[in-house]
């Protein structure tokens, strides 16, 4: 699990304003950050020397968005974080399937870099594989400001899910060499990182999984560790998160345990709680999940609940129950891949955030008040920016702003 991540710099040159659009969306979302480490030769590689830019991959015009990361054809952003690839998705508004809808976005822009680095193996004559590296799984944090105190606020919320999230999502994202499962606090999201998963029905299970659970505890009272034993979630006797690696947060990392979590049979009874009892890590994670199962059903949707139930019940395999880590980890786009049946349209239709960022990356004319703006790049994660067709001036609209008019975008 890496948690590797650099600060990106926009352009000093500031564009004019007709609106100043909210620097925070509206609508609670969800997002899914991937990272991947560049090999040749069987030789990890740096992407910014190899490459130079994420324009030297993609044949097809981006969307730029800040700094060096660009928006792709696709939806997703790419771009280069300090020695690995990172494909992030755009915001997916809080709804049923939420976390569906943003793991078919990642995985459709995990393929279609793979292509395009396909494309660039046949004209090099070289091989290049996607190995994964780590997964971060970002949730809104909107309590109110009025709502916050020493007790219920963002950092408070990050170090109180290490203590329930771990068990579960080891089970669904894990591997026998994953080292940890994270949580940090981003001000106005909570991100859980966790090693990148490369089967997209797990990876999907876990950001399920993540989403319930953390928007749930959200809403307690209080989030100190005494609401534990008050909801009923068992903990690990003696476990205390470690710091996490880089920027603020806490990992329930694998040497923060009697034994490792990850190369413990899930089916061993070995973990001795704070009530007094001996549980597996599966018995541990069917508990806990237990307690949230309202959230659950309330935010996953069908297939994905079908998915986290059959791993919680030894039905379907955790990869912590193979003998290493599958080799589909070392070839992304390849050994592992999307199932396009899997979560159809019809049954799982677009959420209105990615809607909105595909208008503007099909370049689709927005008619605001009598004005036609042209779409000409992405400010960040909430924002697009414009160009008046009558004055060529610039404008910059944030998503919210933008969801009433997807009914008429582009059209005549």
């Amino acid at each position: 699990m890496s948690t590797a991540e650099t600060r990106k710099k926009g352009s000093s040159r500031r564009p004019e304003i007709a609106h100043r659009p909210r620097e925070r969306q509206r609508l609670a979302a969800i997002g899914i950050e991937a990272e991947f480490a560049v090999v040749m030769d069987g030789v990890q590689v740096e992407p910014e020397k190899l490459f130079g830019s994420p324009t030297r991959i993609v044949r097809e015009p981006m969307l730029h968005r800040t700094g060096r990361s660009y928006q792709m054809p696709t939806g997703g952003a790419v771009y280069f974080d300090t020695g690995v690839i990172e494909i992030a998705t755009p915001m997916v508004e809080l709804e049923p399937g939420c976390a569906a809808q943003a793991g078919r976005i990642l995985w459709e822009n995990i393929l279609f870099l793979r292509r395009e680095l396909d494309a660039w193996e046949r004209v090099r004559g070289e091989e290049v594989h996607l190995a994964g590296f780590s997964t971060h799984y970002n949730v809104s944090f909107d309590l109110p400001k009025r709502e916050q105190n020493d007790s219920r606020n963002v950092y408070k919320l990050a170090y109180l899910l290490t203590y329930i999230l771990p068990f579960p999502v080891m089970l669904l994202a894990g591997n026998r060499r994953s080292s940890g499962i994270g949580a940090r606090p981003r001000g106005d999201r909570i991100e859980i990182t966790a090693d990148f998963t490369p089967d997209p029905e797990l990876m999907i299970g876990a950001a399920t999984l993540i989403v319930a659970v953390t928007r749930a505890v959200m809403s307690w009272p209080s989030y100190e560790l005494t609401e534990l034993g008050r909801h009923g979630i068992p903990a690990v006797r003696g476990f205390v998160p470690a710091r996490h690696t880089t920027r603020q947060g806490w990992v329930a990392r694998y040497d923060r345990f009697d034994r490792n979590p990850f190369t413990t049979d899930v089916d061993d009874s070995v973990w001795r709680t704070t009530s007094d009892e001996t549980l597996s890590s599966r018995e541990l994670a069917r508990r806990i999940v237990s307690r949230f199962r309202p959230a659950l059903e309330s935010l996953g949707d069908a297939r994905s609940v079908r998915l986290i139930d059959r791993v919680l019940a030894g039905e379907r395999l955790s990869l912590l129950e193979l003998d290493d880590r599958p080799r589909a980890y070392e070839h992304v786009g390849k050994l592992c891949t999307w199932d396009i049946g899997a979560f159809p349209e019809r049954d799982l239709p677009r959420s209105r955030y990615e809607r909105v960022v595909r208008h503007a990356l099909s370049g689709d004319t927005l008619r605001v008040a009598d004005e036609r703006y042209k779409p000409t790049g992405m400010r960040g994660w909430s924002r697009v920016v414009f160009r008046r067709e009558r004055d060529g001036r610039r404008r910059i609209f944030s998503l919210d702003e933008l969801i009433p008019h997807l009914r008429d975008w582009g059209k005549p």
